[in-house]
């Protein structure tokens, strides 16, 4: 993976927390947004670890430009509770999860994985902040109604998929769940995402959130 991250104390303990699973392994590291990008086109890692706040280019500008030069590399927003709305506009721009910066470090070795496998990751407390920044905007009624309006037109499979998209889960564990193989999930997942009208995984999952599919303790 790449760690994008303009304080190099940050990535220090960053990394020193990766170091601790030995099926991770930081091939590159980045101070800004552009060299990021240049570091994910050079070595095409499963996942870019990337701040926001960084000089010379920021890191939702890199994500946009990442998922689009190098799609099959997932990134994982680093976030604070300060950073809501930057966090709500990432979900537009293809990042596959969010992590929190003061959060516990299984978060992020459970975040990277999930982005590894091809999942989403957003932690209970993450996600809050995000629904609640869209429900600021739009109001939490407009927004939940519509959110449960959305999601009556899916089957009651494709609710319980997309509840376990939702809770970060990759095709894979999704299969073992409901005991039907990875390409039935997939396109169960597809045709999810097509009646939602949304991107990536990301998008579907803060739409499981606002239909109450998933409450805080399904993390």
């Amino acid at each position: 993976m790449v760690l994008a991250d303009d304080e190099a104390m940050i990535r220090a303990g960053i990394k020193a927390i990766l170091a601790t699973d030995p099926e991770i392994s930081v091939v590159a590291e980045a101070s800004d947004g552009r060299e990021a990008i240049a570091l994910a086109q050079d070595h095409q890692p499963d996942v870019v670890l990337m701040d926001i706040r960084m000089p010379v280019m920021d890191g939702l500008t890199a994500t946009a430009e990442i998922k689009q030069q190098v799609p099959k590399t997932s990134v994982l927003v680093l976030t604070t509770f300060s950073e809501d709305a930057y966090v709500a506009r990432a979900l537009g721009d293809g990042a596959s999860g969010f992590i929190l910066k003061s959060g516990d470090p299984r978060e992020l070795l459970t975040g990277v994985h999930a982005a590894s496998a091809g999942a989403s990751y957003l932690s209970a407390k993450v996600a809050q902040r995000i629904v609640a920044e869209l429900n600021r905007r739009s109001g939490t009624r407009t927004r939940s109604a519509a959110a449960r309006k959305r999601v009556s037109a899916l089957t009651e499979r494709e609710q319980q998929v997309l509840a376990l998209v939702g809770e970060g889960l990759s095709n894979a564990e999704i299969g073992r769940r409901l005991y039907v193989v990875e390409g039935t999930v997939k396109s169960y997942v597809s045709a999810i995402f097509t009646a939602l009208g949304v991107r990536n995984r990301v998008q579907a999952a803060i739409v499981a959130y606002e239909a109450g599919l998933v409450t805080d303790g399904d993390e």
